[in-house]
């Protein structure tokens, strides 16, 4: 008689975030009973569906909400006693406070918190000192740390939060990898330059991701339209939503969007490809990320980066390889980074040439997905 699979529930505080494992559930249901659990009804069905995985809603706030929190671990205990299940897999803040608490409450056997980024990073005062709290509960009640890179896992061992020997890095690190297939200039036939009048001898730099404080949007923004002043043949090409609530960008930072005729904020797409394909140069000036995916994503569409010296990113990209690394929160020393590239294209083209190599050999999806599913199938065995 066949053994029964041994239940594997997902976490994630909206069910946006579940993209880090699309593919994967799939894959893992082979193995487990998987059910993936999140708020937003519509997008947690989606997923679940496209999986062929089970789900369960549960409202989680992303702020600091002490009754909604307290709420939704209530619901989390419940969930838990009811299902019972062997493998709890929390993912983004919240959601891996919640559930790592509620696993730990109700003795579930494998608790495993998959640090993507460190929140508390560029926070100070009493937030901070929260924030690393809430890190060392949901490290403590885990029984292993996935981190996403290994800036994540040495800063959590010289800070406290964590152990060392409960941290692990799978492979090169990343959440998921790279779908490498997908991510290939040859996939892409739709012409941006085209759709928005750029000449084919223009250059184009490309930033891609939430349009807030934290991803450096205000120092981008600032020394692109500097440069603009000096380099006619030059464009911003800035894809993603504007948050205004959480982290927004400087009253200044909107009004140059606006009025500089060569910014142009898309805002969110559902397919970057077309406008990584369309560009020179990816810039992302992050204060904080825990791997910088969206690097990965443009190296793998054979994209340069420009970045900063901060965990994760500088992970991904190796000054002088595939592309140039600045310090955070300086928008003179992007400037000229950003001057350049656009007086040197010989080097850009340099980096071109490996970018997409470095991402094939490091983060294929396939790879990482297989080196994952091995760990947790290790686990259980």
């Amino acid at each position: 008689m066949r053994n029964k699979k041994k239940k594997f529930h997902v976490t994630t505080t909206i069910s946006r975030s579940l993209v880090f494992f699309s593919g994967q559930l799939k894959a893992l249901s082979d193995d487990f009973e998987v059910c993936a659990i999140s708020s937003e009804k519509d997008g947690l069905l989606e997923f679940a569906e496209n999986e062929g995985v089970k789900s369960h809603y549960i409202r989680m706030a992303r702020p600091i909400s002490v009754l909604t929190d307290l709420v939704s671990l209530f619901k989390f205990i419940v969930f838990f006693v009811k299902e019972r299940p062997y493998i709890v897999h929390g993912n983004t803040p919240k959601a891996s406070l919640l559930s790592m608490v509620a696993a730990w409450l109700t003795r579930r056997p494998i608790r495993i918190y998959m640090c993507h980024g460190i929140r508390y990073q560029g926070t100070q005062g009493n937030m901070r000192k929260l924030l690393m709290l809430m890190e060392r509960i949901t490290c403590r009640c885990a029984t292993s740390v996935l981190c996403v890179s290994r800036g994540v896992m040495n800063t959590f061992e010289a800070e406290k939060i964590c152990r060392k020997s409960k941290m692990k890095v799978i492979g090169a690190g990343s959440a998921c990898g790279i779908d490498t297939s997908y991510f290939s200039i040859s996939n892409v036939d739709r012409n941006i330059r085209k759709e928005l009048n750029i000449s084919a001898n223009d250059f184009i730099f490309t930033f891609i991701g939430r349009i807030v404080e934290d991803k450096g949007v205000n120092e981008l923004v600032e020394a692109f339209n500097s440069l603009s002043k000096v380099k006619s043949n030059i464009h911003l090409i800035m894809v993603g939503a504007e948050e205004r609530e959480l982290n927004p960008i400087s009253s200044r930072a909107v009004r140059l969007m606006k009025e500089n005729q060569r910014i142009y904020a898309v805002g969110r797409q559902t397919d970057v490809r077309p406008f990584l394909a369309a560009s020179n140069a990816f810039v992302l000036p992050s204060y904080r990320e825990g791997f910088g995916l969206v690097l990965a994503e443009a190296g793998a569409m054979g994209i340069p980066s420009i970045t900063t010296n901060i965990i994760g990113c500088n992970e991904i990209i190796e000054d002088g390889v595939n592309g140039n690394i600045v310090t955070a929160r300086s928008a003179n020393e992007l400037y000229k980074m950003l001057l350049y590239w656009v007086d040197n294209p010989q080097i850009v083209e340099q980096y071109k040439k490996v970018a997409r190599s470095m991402i094939v050999g490091r983060y294929d999806r396939a790879v990482v997905h297989k080196a994952y599913n091995a760990y947790y199938k290790s686990l259980v065995s």
